[in-house]
């Protein structure tokens, strides 16, 4: 049996690579107007995946443009649920005009690295996907995650993520922004990303083993080398063996 693996990128965030990126990936998580995107970007990035053929998802963040989302926020539990329907809702609504499905929903930046270790922010961010009728869930793989254990107590098909380009930690988490390690150049990224595909595993920044559990994959869309990166994962996850298709 041929294993499989999904390659995902955070696209509608205004990347001039996001066409190359769009023809390798295949899912894509589209900004929805928390930290990036508006209904033109929307629109554009809905026309992409389905020129070709790229299973479309929501990527909702903190309302926060100033920082992109990476900033650190907090509020009350009932006000992100809202604001994260708001955003899904926002992008269902285009996506209904262009005539494209909505596959999955996947939580950005800093709500994202938050809802790993915050209980009372998952269930809010996951309660808010299940409210839009989105089957799916992107989350971190892993034992330390409660963000598909929320997903799943919320009615949703959870889908443990990987990251290519990211270091890790020790307890699975990805390692803090702006620290050594964080950022893995294209070599690097895709030769982690084949290892967690195929054998579910790779090295913490410290050099521990970390067990990463995916089925799907990310590369962030908005670096310098995002369309070399895509495009050497791409091939180096099908030169391993592993059909790449959404989940």
């Amino acid at each position: 049996m041929t294993l499989s693996i999904d390659l995902n990128a955070d696209l509608g965030e205004g990347s001039a690579h996001e066409e190359t990126v769009m023809g390798v990936v295949s899912s894509a998580n589209i900004a929805c107007g928390g930290h990036a995107g508006d209904a033109g970007t929307m629109r554009d990035s809905l026309r992409l995946a389905a020129r070709f053929g790229v299973a479309a998802g929501a990527h909702p963040g903190f309302p926060d443009r100033e920082g992109f989302g990476r900033r650190e926020l907090h509020f009350p539990p009932d006000d992100v649920r809202a604001f994260v329907r708001e955003q899904i809702e926002a992008l269902k609504a285009v996506a209904a005009r262009e005539g494209v499905p909505l596959r999955h929903v996947k939580p950005h930046g800093m709500l994202y690295n938050m809802a790993v270790r915050d209980e009372t922010l998952a269930r809010a961010v996951a309660q808010a996907a299940a409210d839009s009728g989105v089957p799916l869930y992107f989350g971190l793989a892993g034992g330390g995650s409660v963000m598909l254990r929320e997903a799943r107590a919320a009615g949703l098909r959870e889908i443990g993520e990987g990251f290519a380009d990211r270091g890790y930690a020790p307890d699975g988490s990805l390692w803090p922004r702006g620290q050594a390690g964080a950022l893995l150049d294209a070599a690097a990224a895709t030769a982690q990303g084949v290892r967690i595909a195929r054998d579910g595993v790779t090295t913490a920044v410290t050099g521990e083993p970390v067990a990463v559990p995916a089925r799907t994959l990310c590369l962030h869309g908005d670096g310098a080398e995002a369309a070399e990166l895509a495009r050497a994962l791409r091939a180096a996850l099908e030169a391993a063996g592993l059909r790449v298709a959404a989940p």
